[in-house]
């Protein structure tokens, strides 16, 4: 079974920047796709930011500027630096990749809290 472990999550002072990791059990090119979704209590799951295998990115309109989406093929790891962090970046983040069979696996989620 694919397994995705994501770290880096903390709490933070606004304005402050954090860098979210998720390590995958395999290689990277077996997903055709990878993304990172966040759930505020009281919200929907909602997508932050994705990274196709070509490279392609996109971005929420809400994060759009302040974070970044990457990854390392040699390290099997996707990474999400995140600047600029609002209150309202409150929430679990989870890392998810879309196998090229497509199947989607998910993360277990680390929290990001932003105090004012």
């Amino acid at each position: 079974q694919v397994q995705l472990v994501e770290s880096g999550g903390g709490l933070v002072q606004a304005g402050e920047s954090l860098r979210l990791s998720c390590v995958t059990s395999e290689s990277i090119s077996w997903f055709a796709a990878m993304a990172w979704y966040r759930q505020a209590p009281g919200k929907q799951r909602e997508l932050v930011a994705e990274i196709t295998s070509g490279g392609s990115t996109d971005y929420a309109v809400s994060v759009k500027g302040r974070f970044t989406i990457s990854r390392d093929n040699a390290k099997n790891t996707m990474y999400l630096q995140m600047n600029t962090l609002k209150p309202d970046d409150t929430a679990v983040y989870y890392c998810s990749a879309l196998a090229v069979n497509d199947v989607d696996y998910w993360g277990q989620g680390t929290q990001v809290t932003v105090s004012s």
